[in-house]
């Protein structure tokens, strides 16, 4: 299985459809990305969403919405009227994020309700941050960290220390 992230923008409205036997809702839409060179035009692809993310593609987003799309890439190969057949690239979105600063991520991944959102917390103006931090009992006092460690000497030597070899690359050229 491979894995996708992708960033792009709406360039086709999404449409929603269902499965033959109408139970399984399948939404598809066409996006647009930058090219991967400068003086590369901008690449197209079409994204699909199976089950309750197609509902919420074709709810939640329109042509121009910037979006972070992840999924899996998979490729599909069509008969075209002239004979031959050509191979198209199609992205099977698990999530879709939108790509306006609010991260909120689509496709089932709810926030668990135990989670607290860190923009409601306020620590108290001139308060340090560990001023509710009470050090375990079975720490060492922080006065034993401060100490000079004793090494044993070394004998001097006479002869030049060995010089490192500088050269880290493991390919010779």
């Amino acid at each position: 299985m491979n894995s996708c992230i992708l960033m792009a923008q709406v360039v086709q409205a999404p449409e929603l459809r269902f499965t033959q036997d109408n139970q399984l809702p399948v939404a598809q839409m066409l996006v647009e990305f930058a090219g991967s060179r400068d003086n590369d035009p901008p690449g197209q692809l079409k994204v699909v969403g199976w089950g309750n993310l197609a509902t919420e593609i074709q709810e939640s987003y329109q042509v121009g919405d910037r979006l972070i799309i992840q999924g899996y890439l998979r490729m599909n190969t069509i008969d075209r009227p002239e004979g031959f057949k050509e191979k198209r690239a199609e992205l099977t979105a698990s999530r879709i994020y939108k790509a306006d600063g609010n991260f909120a991520p689509m496709g089932g991944t709810a926030r668990p309700s135990n989670v607290v959102s860190m923009e409601s917390y306020s620590r108290p103006m001139g308060s340090p941050p560990t001023e509710n931090y009470n050090r375990p009992a079975s720490s060492p006092p922080m006065e034993s960290y401060n100490r000079p460690v004793s090494s044993p000497a070394a004998p001097p030597s006479s002869e030049p220390a060995p010089i490192p070899n500088e050269d880290l690359d493991d390919i010779p050229f």
